[in-house]
């Protein structure tokens, strides 16, 4: 069986980390000194499969403890549409979207999970998880 050569992905994904997302709004938390769970979920998440250029769909789920921020939700909606017409890996969703994520709320802990419908027969789940 012949092995598919790297250079075929080389180059699709190198500016992943730079990318310029919309902003991810926040709100004062009037319960910082209190230790509790959020639980997002966005069942209907498309992104573009920047090999082939066919839409991926996935069900995202993020939990997180707040810190003294939460997120704002309009803004996280936002935030996912933009990855509608993009090419990116699921790996490297999952981890530009934590880095985003963490870095608008500094959240005490935070997890994000992707999974993706399956194609080919796979079905592909991502995971990260932050902790201050």
């Amino acid at each position: 069986m012949k092995r598919q050569s790297l250079s075929s992905y080389e180059g699709l994904q190198k500016n992943v980390r730079k990318l310029k997302t919309p902003e991810i709004e926040i709100f004062q938390n009037q319960y910082p000194d209190k230790a509790y769970t959020i639980s997002l979920d966005l069942p209907e998440f498309t992104c573009i499969c920047p090999k082939t250029g066919l839409p991926d769909f996935a069900r995202i789920e993020i939990i997180y403890s707040p810190d003294k921020y939460c997120i704002e939700l309009k803004s996280l909606k936002m935030y996912t549409i933009f990855f509608r017409n993009l090419g990116i890996f699921h790996e490297f969703l999952v981890n530009k979207m934590l880095e985003d994520f963490t870095g608008a709320c500094n959240p005490r802990w935070a997890k994000i999970t992707a999974v993706f419908n399956p194609r080919g027969g796979i079905t592909t789940t991502v995971s990260r998880e932050y902790k201050k």
